[in-house]
């Protein structure tokens, strides 16, 4: 099995608005950037900012960061122009908000095709109940999608639960959209956190999120970039105890077993995924450059 996807695990809304963030972000170490037209860009600097992100964009060296993006809504004042305009530029791919429905994501590349973006990519932003409810749908819609970005601010509003450092009242919408990401081989992207001076949070954030299984989180604050990366990058002991399962899984098959032991631990074939899947992105995130960690490499 291949395991040759991009690396995502932190993707950077940068505001179209802002040149300075904008040109602050070419050599900030994030797997992708969402340079962002529609949420964070006040209605009345919407035509600004599309404006200003055509400007800044005629120079395309942001490193080995993949370049994404974000729109208003379609039947929005803006949702057209925005798309003719990220249309024409070099980016890798359209971020499209709020899509609750496989029906509006389908309706959404079909704009996208008409209007001349058939090369590009497309990921959407589930953010709201029915978002939620028909996720599987969404992520069974159509093979263009890349990838799924959750907006948890507006899930947690739309849910009226207080916002709580474990997210305990979000575990089960996470956890749906998961389950449907990975019956469908896309990559999901879990929310950013919002507590930029509170770091113990940041990091409790980014790990939870690793071990709920999303493959990276969104970031509005470079100072979060280190610890997101941190969480979601393989250390080298992770690496060293891949090898040795992909090894015993392969001498064990020689001697016709199909397990193996490893420190007096059962090893089942299925761990073999995991370990090369590990691999795989720990050699993927070196070869961008990509390798920013918190700490020391173990």
């Amino acid at each position: 099995m291949s395991f040759q996807y991009r690396p995502r695990r932190s993707v950077l809304y940068v505001p179209a608005h802002e040149p300075r963030h904008i040109e602050k972000s070419r050599i900030l170490a994030s797997d992708s950037i969402v340079f962002d037209l529609q949420e964070s860009v006040p209605p009345k600097l919407k035509e600004q900012g599309r404006g200003l992100l055509l400007k800044a964009l005629q120079n395309n060296n942001f490193g080995s960061s993949e370049k994404i993006v974000r729109i208003n809504s379609l039947d929005s004042a803006w949702g057209m122009d925005d798309l003719r305009a990220a249309i024409s530029l070099d980016v890798d791919a359209i971020l499209f908000p709020n899509v609750e429905s496989a029906g509006q994501l389908n309706a959404a590349i079909a704009t996208l095709n008409e209007a001349g973006g058939k090369h590009l990519n497309v990921m959407v932003n589930i953010e709201s109940p029915k978002g939620v409810l028909r996720s599987e749908e969404i992520c069974a819609a159509n093979e263009r999608l890349q990838a799924v970005i959750l907006g948890t601010t507006d899930l947690t509003n739309s849910l009226r639960i207080n916002p709580t450092q474990d997210r305990m009242g979000l575990l089960t919408s996470l956890s749906l959209c998961i389950l449907a990401a990975r019956a469908h081989n896309r990559c999901i992207i879990d929310g950013p956190h919002f507590d930029l001076k509170h770091i113990e949070a940041c990091e409790y954030s980014c790990r939870q999120a690793r071990d709920l299984g999303f493959d990276g989180k969104a970031v509005i604050h470079p100072v979060q970039l280190a610890y997101t990366n941190d969480a979601f990058t393989p250390k080298g002991e992770d690496v060293k105890r891949a090898k040795k399962i992909i090894d015993a899984i392969a001498t064990a098959n020689e001697a016709g077993r199909s397990t193996a032991v490893i420190d007096n631990r059962l090893i089942e074939p299925s761990l073999e995924l995991w370990a090369r899947r590990v691999i795989a992105l720990y050699n993927q995130v070196h070869e961008l450059g990509q390798t920013e960690l918190i700490g020391p490499e173990k």
